[in-house]
């Protein structure tokens, strides 16, 4: 998967994923160190369910990965997805900056002539 070749509705996907302070919060602690959902579910003042749900975003949106160990599921971070959109935050950045670079010259014209 590609920044560039990314369908909107996956961009989406992964913005969504990011809009809430609580999913950050998990994605930050599992890029420390995967954790059970019940661990990720003792940090907040949530129930287990609503905490399975922002997992469940998070994995919907590739953020993260999930796999069984015994009866416990472990939450992984997916370090090619956080990447990816780093790399599209990145092409924003330019675009805007490119943008502002115009908007000087253009007003540094208009003092000129």
């Amino acid at each position: 998967m590609v920044a560039d070749q990314l369908s909107n509705e996956e961009v989406d996907r992964l913005f969504q994923a990011f809009a809430d302070t609580t999913r950050r919060d998990i994605v930050t602690k599992v890029t420390v160190g995967e954790q059970s959902v019940s661990e990720l579910a003792s940090h907040y003042a949530m129930s287990f369910a609503a905490v399975q749900k922002h997992v469940a975003v998070l994995e919907r949106a590739a953020v993260i990965t999930k796999h069984k160990r015994g009866r416990e599921q472990i939450v992984r971070v997916r370090l090619d997805t956080i990447a990816h959109a780093r790399s599209l935050l990145g092409a924003y950045e330019e675009i805007w900056r490119h943008r502002v670079d115009r908007i000087d010259d253009i007003l540094g014209e208009d003092k000129k002539g």
